[in-house]
C-alpha cells in the first residue's frame, strides 16, 4: 500500500531522462536466446489441445490469474468463492463478498482486454495501462474502489497527488504525462520475436515504476503483461501464477531495480542497466517455466492417464460413474465438441446406462453442454484439477477457511 506525501515533499524525479533505460543495452544475446524459445515453446503449446478444451482452460486461467494477481497484493479469495462469485453467490460475510467482487471484476476486465489485444490493439501502451485500469475498477462499486485510507481510486485516472511505495519515490504526479509519454516511445512498437519478452519484462518494471495511478498499479501492470504476452500465450499459462508463487523474489527484483546506476559499467541512464537486466533475465525465466509446466500438464499420453486416475478414484465413490467413461473423455480433450449419441457410443454401455453415465459427467461439472440435445466437451472444474492438472492451481483443492 503507498504512503501518501505532500507535494513538496518529493521533487526528485521530473524529467524522463531520470528512468532511463528502459530497455537493457548490454548481453542482449542471453535475453533473447531463452526469450525466442519461450515463444516458440508457447506457440506449439497451442496446438496441444482441441480449440475448444483451449477455451476451457483459458477460462480456469483468468480465475487462476485473478487468485493470484490479487494475492500478491494480500487481498485473495479462496477459489471456490470465486467459483461460487462467477455464479453470483456472494458470500453474507461482507469482507469476503467484497473479495468476490473484485475478483469477477478482474476476470471480467482481463476478458474484455484480451478482446483489444484480438482487435490489433498495442497493450504495451500508457493508453492500454489506462484501459487496464479502467476495465478493472471501472468494474467496482465506488465503496469497493474506497481504499482503507477513504481515498477513491477513479478507474484509469492519473493520480494527483504524491506517493512513497517502500523506498522508491515515484516520479511527481504533475510529471506523469512526459513519463508515459517516453513509455509509448519506448515499447509501443511491434517488438521482434527475440525481443518481445525483454520488452513485455522492462515494460513491466517501468510501468509499475511510474505508479501512474492512486491505487492498483500492481494489478494494472499485471493486466497489461497478461495481455501483452496473449499473442503467443494463448492465455493458457500464467505470469501472474509465476510471480505469486515467487512473491518475494518479485518484490526483491522490482525493488532492486528501482536502483540508482552503480558506477560507469552500469550502462548510461539514470537507473541501474544490470538490475533492469537481471529483472528481465528472471521474468523470462519465471515465463518459460510457466510454459514447461503447462506442456507437461497437456502432454496427451499423461492427461489420459490422468483421467483414468480420476474417473477410477470416482467411480469408487459414485456407482454412476464409470469407468468406461476414460475414452470418450479422452477424446473431448483431443477432438473437442462431439455429439452426445457418439459419446454415448465410445463408452461401449447400453443406451441407457451410457445416458446415466453421461448427464452424471454433466452434473459433475466434468463435461460441458450448452443444452440438451448440444454437443458435449471436456471442462476442467475445481475439484478435478489435483488429478487432471496437478499444482496448477493447488489452493482449489484445499477446503474455505
Amino acid at each position: 500500500m503507498p504512503r501518501y506525501m505532500s507535494p513538496k515533499t518529493i521533487d526528485r524525479y521530473t524529467q524522463p531522462h531520470q528512468f532511463e533505460p528502459l530497455l537493457p543495452q548490454q548481453r542482449l544475446d542471453e535475453l533473447r536466446r531463452p526469450a525466442r524459445a519461450v515463444v516458440e515453446r508457447s506457440l506449439r503449446l497451442a496446438g496441444s489441445a482441441h480449440p475448444a478444451t483451449i477455451a476451457s482452460l483459458r477460462e480456469l486461467v483468468r480465475a487462476m490469474n485473478s487468485y493470484y494477481s490479487n494475492r500478491i497484493e494480500g487481498q485473495s479469495t479462496h477459489p471456490l468463492n470465486i467459483e461460487r462469485a462467477l455464479r453470483r453467490d456472494f458470500s453474507d460475510q461482507p469482507d469476503v463478498a467484497r473479495l468476490q467482487r473484485l475478483a469477477v471484476a478482474h476476470i471480467e476486465a482481463e476478458q474484455e482486454l484480451e478482446q483489444r489485444v484480438a482487435a490489433a490493439e498495442r497493450p504495451l501502451t500508457a493508453t492500454f495501462l489506462q484501459q487496464a485500469h479502467g476495465a478493472l475498477y471501472g468494474r467496482l462499486s465506488l465503496e469497493d474502489r474506497t481504499t482503507s485510507e477513504g481515498r477513491i481510486v477513479v478507474p484509469g485516472a492519473l493520480r494527483t497527488e504524491q506517493v512513497a511505495v517502500g523506498r522508491h519515490e515515484p516520479p511527481l504526479w504533475s510529471s506523469l504525462p512526459a513519463f508515459l509519454d517516453r513509455l509509448d516511445a519506448a515499447y509501443s512498437r511491434p517488438a521482434t520475436v527475440d525481443d518481445m519478452l525483454p520488452a513485455i519484462a522492462a515494460a513491466h518494471h517501468r510501468g509499475a515504476w511510474v505508479h501512474p495511478f492512486l491505487d492498483g498499479n500492481g494489478r494494472a501492470v499485471r493486466l497489461q503483461t497478461h495481455c501483452a504476452l496473449w499473442p503467443v500465450s494463448a492465455g493458457l499459462w500464467s505470469m501472474s501464477r509465476g510471480l505469486a508463487r515467487a512473491r518475494d523474489r518479485y518484490y526483491a527484483l522490482l525493488d532492486a531495480a528501482d536502483s540508482h546506476r552503480h558506477g560507469d559499467l552500469d550502462g548510461r541512464g539514470n537507473l541501474s542497466e544490470k538490475l533492469l537486466w537481471e529483472w528481465c533475465d528472471w521474468f523470462i525465466a519465471l515465463a518459460a517455466d510457466q510454459v514447461d509446466f503447462m506442456a507437461r500438464m497437456l502432454e496427451l499420453d499423461a492427461m489420459k492417464a490422468r483421467i483414468a486416475a480420476l474417473i477410477t478414484y470416482r467411480s469408487t465413490l459414485d456407482k454412476r460413474i464409470r469407468t468406461e467413461a476414460i475414452v470418450p473423455l479422452h477424446h473431448l480433450f483431443l477432438a473437442g465438441p462431439t455429439p452426445r449419441g457418439e459419446f454415448q457410443q465410445m463408452t461401449g454401455l447400453g443406451e441407457r446406462t451410457a445416458r446415466t453415465l453421461l448427464s452424471r459427467l454433466i452434473e459433475t461439472g466434468l463435461v460441458a453442454s450448452a443444452g440438451h440435445t448440444a454437443p458435449v466437451q471436456m471442462a476442467f472444474p475445481l475439484d478435478a484439477l489435483q488429478f487432471l492438472l496437478p499444482e496448477l492451481y493447488p489452493e482449489a483443492a484445499t477446503q474455505v477457511p
